[in-house]
């Protein structure tokens, strides 16, 4: 698996370490020269996510890394080949570099919290995944590499699981992971990343008794949905957007999923 993650990288490492740090900050496709895949409208291009964290706990799942993670990540890797790192270090540090941050991973962190996740493997909180205990999480997408659908970023349809090109990227690399990952608990972030990880689940690579599917999406647009799953919001002060029945059956599905691993 290792060989074929740098390979990958190699085919796009000369692109990447000539590119301006501009040309990356404008355009993470490169005007198309790190073009994996094209289906019409839909492109799937390369940028530096191939490194697994082989023996995590937790495996947070996004559905695809955005432009913004890309130019992160592609800065990231430049650096590292024009400093002169080896291509597995370059690998590594572009991953965390672009992993969640700010309020998005505030929010994670209190949901993992709250469903006893940090108890379950041993941390006195899941923020220690980002920090001493980074070696027990693995983060990455349902569509590991930056998927645009006319340019914009892909946000889950056409579906990924019946689309010939994005399945073909989910079987290919998502299904590696699952494998050397197989002892891991899977948290997919918001139901199009949750349909990856159910397909991983029907392909036999992942256990559904290993998968938390349901958190609320950490994202600020998530807001009042979030407080209230953690106990800051009273039902009465709900807006009607926000199913407080479903939210309390989904925290007890995820509180009993965590206590029986």
């Amino acid at each position: 698996m290792t060989v074929d993650l740098l390979q990958m990288f190699r085919r796009f490492k000369g692109v990447i370490s000539t590119a301006s740090e501009a040309e990356l900050r404008s355009d993470p496709t490169l005007a198309g020269r790190l073009l994996i895949a094209r289906d019409g409208q839909l492109t799937v291009s390369y940028a530096p996510f191939d490194h697994v964290t082989t023996n995590a706990r937790v495996v947070i799942v996004g559905i695809t890394p955005g432009a913004q993670q890309a130019t992160n990540a592609l800065l990231s890797a430049r650096a590292g080949v024009l400093a002169g790192r080896s291509d597995v270090e370059t690998l590594a540090a572009a991953k965390v570099f672009a992993s969640f941050s700010g309020p998005m991973r505030s929010n994670l962190v209190a949901m993992l919290d709250h469903i006893g996740l940090s108890a379950r493997i041993g941390v006195g909180s899941c923020a220690s995944l980002w920090g001493a205990d980074s070696a027990r999480v693995h983060f990455t997408s349902a569509l590991r590499y930056p998927v645009f659908l006319g340019g914009a970023n892909y946000s889950g349809q056409p579906s990924m699981t019946s689309t010939p090109t994005l399945r073909a990227v989910l079987h290919e690399y998502l299904a590696a992971e699952a494998k050397t990952l197989g002892q891991a608990v899977w948290v997919p972030l918001g139901s199009r990343a949750a349909e990856g990880v159910r397909e991983m689940v029907r392909i036999g690579r992942a256990s559904a008794a290993q998968v938390l599917e349901g958190l609320p999406h950490p994202s600020g647009a998530n807001a009042e949905r979030i407080a209230y799953f953690l106990g800051r919001k009273e039902r009465a002060a709900l807006s009607v957007k926000t199913n407080a029945s479903e939210l309390d059956r989904v925290r007890e599905k995820l509180m009993a999923a965590v206590a029986a691993l």
